[in-house]
């Protein structure tokens, strides 16, 4: 029998490092047309799951690590869904995976947009909590974590969601190059045109940016043994 636990169980063998799920109703203030009804009628329940993301990345001189893991993470959440929905389907339950990293334009916000949001859906689903810097912090791993998302059909118990994690002491916003944190909604835009893209020096595409990442109090969680062991 499939129940919550063996979702967990299924998601870790996996290589999953974090794995929480929400009830539907936790979605009434997704942005119309990004619901997960929007993309998979019949869905009951969000399944979200986390791979912890090296922490060393984060003090190198050089882009290169940090943009190679970045784009490393990626298929390998994406192929964790996707084994995930096989395995579940395999019991006669239906399910449904969520790009990674892949986003369309939202001509009603003007804004680029998953057809699931990641980190809202790993709120819900009691992973962690959405700090000022617009990034999830989990308790374990901080904001050094990546995401996935797998709607189902079948109903599962959901997991309890975590109080706020960020205390709102504004560094982000305060160290942010461009300004982007400036309002309560990130300026995605600016933010993506200074952090992303090809270095003419190196003739090599980059992320030249995670300031916001490198000061949060909270980047490594509170619960996170590396962070304790060098305080």
């Amino acid at each position: 029998m499939i129940n919550s636990r063996r979702v967990k169980e299924i998601m870790f063998a996996l290589g999953a490092d974090l794995c929480g799920i929400a009830s539907i109703d936790r979605f009434d203030n997704a942005p119309k047309g990004y619901h997960p009804l929007d993309v998979l009628p019949t869905c009951k329940s969000v399944i979200s799951f986390g791979c912890r993301f090296p922490v060393g990345t984060l003090i190198c001189k050089s882009h290169i690590p940090y943009t190679r893991v970045r784009n490393s993470i990626t298929p390998k959440m994406d192929a964790i869904a996707l084994d995930f929905c096989i395995e579940m389907e395999k019991n006669q339950i239906v399910c449904v995976p969520i790009p990674t990293n892949e986003s369309q334009w939202d001509k009603n916000t003007g804004r680029y947009r998953s057809v699931v949001s990641q980190k809202h859906a790993a709120q819900a689903a009691g992973l962690g909590t959405i700090g000022r810097h617009s990034l999830l912090i989990t308790p374990e791993f901080g904001s050094m974590v990546w995401l996935g998302t797998v709607l189902c059909e079948q109903e599962f118990e959901s997991d309890e969601m975590k109080e706020p994690l960020c205390n709102n002491c504004n560094l982000c916003v305060d160290i942010c190059p461009v300004n982007a944190l400036a309002n309560q909604e990130i300026k995605q835009q600016s933010c993506w045109d200074f952090a992303f893209g090809d270095d003419e020096e190196e003739k090599v595409w980059r992320i030249a940016c995670h300031k916001c990442r490198d000061i949060c109090p909270y980047n490594l969680g509170s619960q996170n043994s590396f962070l304790n062991q060098n305080k």
